[in-house]
């Protein structure tokens, strides 16, 4: 017993001496990938270091002695966590043939392994119903879950709700978003199907009390309601119409092939257009020739729910990589999913890689090979390169690890355990000790 407890105090003693030390200046550094930073115009190989979950510095040659934990991502490339702008996760609830239910997926099995941070709940919720949305969905994920509020107080739970004029009221949702700064990021119109603009008005009144953006899903087609008097008149710059390739609401001129005059004017007046592919909202037949002529979507988004996550839209990587085999650039797809959603919902300490920011960070692959890509009419177009998330860090700390990169061989000397908390949420098995660190 005696021996047992001298072991213990010399322990308890090497533990205070080891904490003593001082802790080295990064706790993770990504060395050696090429580093896509819109927002700070980054375009190089560099390494990127954090430290305390916030980005440390960002700059080549940076010593792998300052760092607790060194990851080498030479050869693939190093952007600012993906935010995608338009999915549906208010799941759990088991609301049948809902949004704001069975329809919904949980964030966090299709966030992390698609390098994505950060997703934007469009218009599940509603004013009655975004505090329940907020505590079974939003408080619960690990995924950092922002909302826009559906104009519509119950929220997008299906026609006879969606279509009840009498719910659509801008002064409770404006007043509800107000509660929740920084979470409620924007304001949805969704679906509807008649010919009035009351979900518009009441959207713009709700946005412009609580200072926030509209997102617009026009819902059916009406001679009533034309496209161009909603880009024009109706939203304010800096709103945002998503779906904009669907082809569904008068979108592409029909003699040209390029965008509509309303899309084009708006644009002018600084409407900004999203994809929001989902299920039945893209078409390559609008995209491609509207692409080609110069009009390519301010931001990329999944409009992620359980009739596109394992349809033509997939993930939102799936969605970059059919952007670029139809005419963009691998730069103006990660500006697409950082810093131009960042921007759009008043949210600009993410999507980027500033020294302060939240360390949030995707390492993505381009893999070679022949791929085929599909839109809502189950049509293809042939691509030659894919993007794959290696390894996604949120707040600091690796929370995704396709390959291992982080891992050491399995008859390695093990690391610091005490140390790996502060770069990974993965356990650790500390030898010593017999149990697993968390």
């Amino acid at each position: 017993m005696k021996n047992r407890l001298m072991a213990c105090a010399a322990l308890a003693l090497l533990t205070v001496a080891a904490s003593a030390q001082p802790l080295p200046a990064y706790d993770l550094l990504l060395r050696g990938g090429h580093v896509i930073d819109p927002r700070n115009r980054i375009n190089h190989v560099m390494d990127v270091a954090i430290k305390d979950g916030k980005i440390a510095r960002v700059a080549p040659g940076l010593s792998p002695g300052d760092a607790i934990k060194i990851i080498d991502a030479r050869g693939l490339y190093v952007t600012p966590g993906l935010i995608d702008l338009h999915v549906h996760v208010y799941n759990g609830t088991g609301e049948k043939g809902s949004y704001a239910g069975d329809l919904s997926v949980p964030p966090d099995g299709f966030t992390f392994r698609s390098g994505v941070t950060t997703v934007v709940d469009a218009g599940c919720a509603g004013w009655r119903n975004f505090e329940d949305f907020k505590d079974r969905i939003i408080d619960r994920s690990r995924t950092r879950v922002l909302a826009m509020l559906n104009i519509v107080g119950n929220g997008m739970r299906g026609g006879k709700w969606e279509q009840d004029q009498a719910d659509m009221d801008g002064e409770a949702t404006a007043k509800m978003a107000q509660r929740y700064p920084g979470v409620v990021v924007g304001i949805k119109a969704a679906h509807y199907n008649g010919p009035e603009w009351k979900p518009i008005d009441e959207a713009v009144i709700a946005g412009t009390k609580a200072n926030l953006p509209v997102m617009v899903d026009f819902g059916s087609d009406k001679p009533e309601r034309p496209i161009y008097d909603l880009l024009n008149t109706k939203l304010r710059p800096g709103d945002i119409y998503t779906h904009v390739y669907s082809g569904l609401r008068q979108e592409q001129d029909p003699a040209s092939k390029g965008p509509s005059k309303g899309l084009v004017d708006g644009r002018g007046r600084g409407v900004y257009f999203d994809t929001g592919t989902g299920g039945g909202s893209f078409k390559f037949m609008l995209a491609i020739p509207m692409i080609k002529q110069g009009f390519k979507p301010d931001s990329l988004s999944t409009d992620l729910h359980t009739g596109s996550m394992n349809s033509a839209t997939k993930d939102i990587l799936n969605v970059a990589s059919k952007f670029m085999t139809i005419g963009m650039t691998l730069n103006e797809v990660i500006a697409g999913m950082t810093s131009n959603p960042a921007r759009q919902i008043q949210r600009e300490d993410l999507g980027n890689l500033s020294p302060g920011a939240v360390a949030d960070v995707a390492v993505i692959s381009i893999q070679k090979g022949r791929f085929g890509y599909t839109d809502m009419l189950n049509t293809k177009v042939a691509g030659t390169q894919r993007l794959v998330a290696e390894l996604t860090i949120k707040d600091g700390k690796i929370v995704y690890d396709l390959n291992g990169l982080e891992s050491l061989p399995w008859d390695a000397p093990p690391g610091n355990v005490k140390l790996d908390s502060r770069w990974t949420s993965f356990p650790r098995q500390d030898p010593t000790l017999g149990v697993t660190a968390r």
